[in-house]
Order: structure tokens, then C-alpha cells, then sequence
């Protein structure tokens, strides 16, 4: 039974390879006669067609050897009458190889790109060391390697995760989540923030969760573990999870400041175009609240997936360092979507 199943599975792989090899000689061949019929004498190109239509018909049949036989006697006369239309194997190597280089090029300036998360300012979302990829067709078509935009297709909405150049530096990207949209006006008090003097609902999830890096610590070249604050937060249609630094005191926005009325900043107003953005991991991410907004030219798209993850800071060229390397992948992220 098995010898049989086996048997039959061979068959069918050879029929398959022997079909397409014919489709591909017979598009060749037609091709040739298509762009080259003034170079080939009338009874060469009648040859030919007798040799495709012999190809084609053995295709019909479920005879493979005709099929083979077929295929043989087209191949064989090409090489015969048309070899000098024909294209090498190197040739055939250097085309697939250079429009598979352009399909990825345009899918990088245009469709998708892959972006690396080198600080922990979205943890929980995103991890320090995810890969993920970012739909550049979110919100507009652009020029490659320019901040102009062809065509506007969405604007960000509140909750989205974008990647963007940073305002002060446009040779650096940042990742961020919209909190704050254009026109509105937006303050955070006491780690709440307010759009339009209205609070966005979150709820208090635990402080049994730590953070692996900390801004204070980065910038020294250090790392190190802290405990943090869980909260459940709602921008709009999107509940995600942030952390706080308990031993931090709470974070305002406008920050705060002694003055001889001793009242409040007013709250900001988002120029329009412009988008207020904050890291996930509040204490630990410079973003709106320290450099400003983000205009929509600068926003190079919307964060997808992470398509691979592992921990940066593990690994090593020692034996040891390879195992701990392999066992710093987090599977568990791959494909994930990011939200």
C-alpha cells in the first residue's frame, strides 16, 4: 500500500516538472517567433510551430513520455535554428536575480519596510530587539527618500503605532503610539491624559510587572531591572497596556511650574497636521511631552507584525554564548501582530 501511495506521488511530481517545463519552452519559443520573425526563414518558423503544437498536445494527453519526447525534439531544434535568440543560463540567473532585487526595492520604498525596536519606550507592546514590519501604504503613497507624498490615502488614527522621522533629527526613526490628534488639545495629569478636557478611561491592572530599561539608565550605558505600574488604557477603539515607574513622581504635560498665580499650564493645542505621540513604557519614553509634535510628512507608516524577536543583550562566540543565543529567541512573538 505504501510502495503504491509512494509510486503514484512520483508520478504525479514528474508530470508536474515535465508540464512545466513544457509551458516555459513553449512561451520561449513563441516568444522568439513573436520578436524575431524577420530573422527566421518562413520554413524554420513552420518547423517550429509544428514542434510547439506537438508540446501542446502531448500536455493534453497522460502520456509523459510523449510529453518528454515532445519537449526533447522543441528544445533541440530552438538550439538548432534559434540560438541566437536564446537566452544563457547565466543570462536567465542575472535577469531573476535583478528583478527580484527591483520587487524588493519597490516593496521597501512603497509597500513595506523592516524596523528594528532598539529602546524599551513601547514596552509592553514592543519588546527591545523585535523585528517588525511597517505598512509604508497605511496613510499615503510618497517618494522614496523624500518627505513628499504623491497621494494621501488615511490619516493615523488614535491608538495607531507609527514609524516616523524624528522631528529634531530626520536621520533617526522613532516609534511611537497617536494619542493626540490635529485640533485637539490635549494635557496629561498625573499620568491621566485629557483630549479636549476629557479623560481617556483606564484602569489600574497590577505592580507585579518589571521594566528591562529605563531612559535614566540608557543614556549611562547601563540596563537593569525595576519594578512598574500595569495600566489598561483606552484610545478610542484600542485598549493596550502601559507601564509607570512607581518610584517616579507623576508625569504632567504641559510640566508643571511655579508661578507667582501658581495655576496650571493650559492645556496644548495639536497644530493641525501635527500628532501627539507617546511610548507605551510613559516614564521611560522621550517623545511629545519632550520634543513636540509630529507633522504627517514625517510619518514614514504603520506598524504591522513583528516577524522575529530575541533578547540583544544575550549571546555570545563562546560556546556557551551560541546556546544562550538561540535560547534568547522569543517564539512566542513571531508573527504577532502589533496592536
Amino acid at each position: 500500500m505504501l510502495m503504491s501511495i509512494l509510486d503514484s506521488w512520483r508520478s504525479y511530481r514528474q508530470w508536474s516538472h515535465a508540464k512545466a517545463e513544457a509551458r516555459q519552452l513553449v512561451g520561449e519559443s513563441k516568444r522568439i517567433l513573436k520578436k524575431k520573425r524577420y530573422r527566421i526563414p518562413e520554413s524554420v518558423a513552420t518547423m517550429i510551430k509544428a514542434a510547439i503544437d506537438e508540446v501542446e498536445t502531448a500536455r493534453g494527453s497522460n502520456d509523459l513520455d510523449r510529453m518528454r519526447q515532445a519537449i526533447t525534439e522543441l528544445d533541440g531544434r530552438m538550439d538548432e535554428h534559434l540560438a541566437f535568440a536564446r537566452k544563457s543560463s547565466a543570462r536567465q540567473y542575472a535577469e531573476s536575480i535583478g528583478l527580484a532585487l527591483a520587487v524588493a526595492l519597490l516593496l521597501r520604498a512603497f509597500v513595506v519596510e523592516a524596523f528594528q525596536i532598539p529602546s524599551g519606550s513601547m514596552i509592553p507592546t514592543l519588546e527591545v530587539g523585535d523585528h517588525i514590519f511597517v505598512s509604508k501604504f497605511a496613510y499615503a503613497v510618497g517618494v522614496p527618500f523624500t518627505n513628499t507624498k504623491i497621494a494621501r490615502l488615511d490619516a493615523p488614527k488614535r491608538g495607531d503605532i507609527i514609524v516616523f522621522k524624528y522631528p529634531p533629527d530626520q536621520n533617526i526613526d522613532y516609534i511611537k503610539r497617536v494619542v493626540g490628534l490635529p485640533g485637539e488639545t490635549i494635557e496629561v495629569r498625573r499620568n491621566e491624559v485629557f483630549i479636549d478636557g476629557k479623560p481617556m478611561p483606564r484602569e489600574f491592572v497590577g505592580n507585579d510587572c518589571t521594566n528591562d530599561d529605563d531612559v535614566a539608565a540608557e543614556s549611562r550605558g547601563e540596563a537593569f531591572r525595576h519594578p512598574c505600574e500595569a495600566w489598561l488604557e483606552q484610545l478610542d477603539k484600542v485598549r493596550h497596556l502601559t507601564h509607570q515607574d512607581p518610584r517616579l513622581p507623576p508625569s504632567n504635560y504641559p510640566a508643571e511650574t511655579l508661578s507667582p498665580t501658581n495655576l496650571r499650564p493650559e492645556p496644548v493645542k495639536i497644530p493641525e497636521g501635527h500628532y501627539f505621540v507617546m511610548g507605551d513604557n510613559r516614564d521611560n519614553s522621550r517623545d511629545s511631552r519632550f520634543w513636540g509634535f509630529v507633522p504627517y510628512e514625517l510619518i514614514k507608516g504603520r506598524a504591522l507584525i513583528v516577524w522575529w524577536s530575541r533578547d540583544p543583550a544575550r549571546g555570545g562566540l563562546s560556546p556557551a554564548g551560541v546556546i544562550d543565543w538561540f535560547k534568547s529567541i522569543r517564539w512566542g512573538r513571531f508573527f504577532q501582530r502589533v496592536k
